[in-house]
């Protein structure tokens, strides 16, 4: 095809694609889809090899948002069952940050619900990740905050912080339709503010709210021009109790071509698959990790993920291997920079009403967590009909008594 082999070329150049191409890997039928897996594979390995960077979340505070983002299970108004609580403290935070440590993880995403913190909670969320690094030798931090005023992304950097994570999360279009208490250009200007104080920035996308091709694409686009080291791609979940609970617009074939189509226009930055994976691509994760070079391990934010053991099974059946402490994430040229990936800077996070998180609406497994997601006992789904049955309020890990999932 030769589309396919002009995105190639045009990645391994690292050279802009169109927006016509863009949409129009967006538009490859289902027969095709594993020709677009496989010519984006070629790009994910010159610049990653088969190297997957495991993540792992620390909702610091759940619940209990003033904001009204429609995705969000955390959202002003929201009747979703899930956990409550106010700040960890320090050492819970770091106790449970160990846990995705010890499971592989690299990086420590640090995500609190809000509009975004006030001055006490930088000078909080600073101890934590003094502790956490402490404790924790060489690993990477990433906060996820919300909204930042002046000042703060640098008192978080001198604290120790690599990353700061806030998720454009759909196209400014668009953007009005899914959140009216703060604006599109507010999270581009946190982003220009973490890249301003010399932290890696993160930022994302949700894809599934019912958004067109060309509102994904705009959106995609957008994230390369502000030039993050990291974007972690979401796919909604449809949390009961929340706005969107009825849109179940995905499959896995438009999830691998939403992620091909991402890792045509941002070759080389860290492409992360966050929430929803387990609940929309199913079986079919391992072929994203062509895509895609880092995904979170255990648990997201309010809901459960897949087994980390079932993780770590996956990436080896693949054929990949789990990135190692001492090696760096982005390529020479992005990392030389201070870029994402090295201890210096790393990147994060994707969506959770807090202006991050991991959608935290991506739940799947039994509460044990004892196997592959979808190992609720439940009746095949046919193609297309919404699996409910994959979606699980997290009840462990932080915020509880109960041991985390890593």
């Amino acid at each position: 095809m030769d589309l396919l082999n002009t995105l190639v070329d045009k990645g391994l150049r690292r050279e802009l694609p169109t927006r016509e191409e863009a949409l129009a890997v967006l538009a490859t039928s289902d027969d095709d889809v594993l020709d677009v897996v496989a010519a984006a594979g070629k790009v994910r390995r010159h610049w990653f090899g088969r190297r997957v960077k495991l993540n792992y979340l620390v909702n610091l505070k759940s619940g209990l948002c003033p904001e009204d983002c429609s995705y969000c299970s955390q959202r002003l108004g929201s009747k979703a069952d899930i956990l409550k609580y106010t700040w960890l403290k320090p050492h819970e935070a770091s106790e449970a940050a160990a846990a995705g440590v010890a499971g592989g993880a690299k990086r420590v995403c640090l995500v609190a619900s809000g509009r975004g913190p006030t001055d006490r909670d930088v000078d909080r969320v600073s101890d934590t990740i003094k502790t956490i690094k402490a404790q924790n030798e060489g690993i990477e931090v990433c906060a996820c905050l919300g909204l930042l005023s002046d000042g703060q992304a640098e008192r978080l950097r001198d604290a120790g912080a690599d990353a700061y994570n806030h998720n454009l999360n759909t196209s400014e279009g668009t953007y009005g339709d899914i959140t009216t208490t703060h604006t599109y250009a507010d999270r581009v200007d946190t982003v220009h503010k973490a890249h301003e104080a010399g932290l890696s920035a993160c930022s994302g996308l949700i894809a599934g709210m019912g958004e067109s091709d060309e509102d994904l694409v705009d959106v995609v686009f957008s994230l390369r021009e502000l030039d993050p080291d990291s974007v972690p791609v979401n796919f909604l979940i449809p949390f009961e109790g929340t706005p969107l609970a009825k849109e179940w617009n995905l499959t896995p074939q438009r999830c691998l071509r939403i992620l091909a189509m991402v890792r045509f226009v941002c070759p080389d930055v860290e492409v992360r698959i966050a929430g929803g994976r387990e609940v929309h691509l199913r079986t079919m994760q391992p072929l994203a990790l062509h895509l895609a070079n880092s995904i979170f391990l255990g648990d997201y934010l309010t809901s459960e993920g897949q087994a980390g053991k079932a993780d770590l099974e996956m990436i080896a059946d693949a054929g990949f291997e789990v990135e190692g402490a001492d090696q760096v994430t982005l390529p020479q040229h992005r990392a030389a920079t201070g870029g994402c990936g090295s201890h210096e800077a790393a990147g994060c996070g994707s969506h959770e009403g807090a202006g991050c998180g991991s959608h935290g609406d991506a739940g799947c497994g039994s509460h044990e967590g004892g196997g592959v997601c979808g190992s609720v006992a439940a009746s095949p789904a046919q193609a297309g009909e919404p699996r409910t049955d994959l979606v699980a309020v997290r009840r462990r890990g932080a915020g509880t008594d109960l041991a985390p999932n890593a």
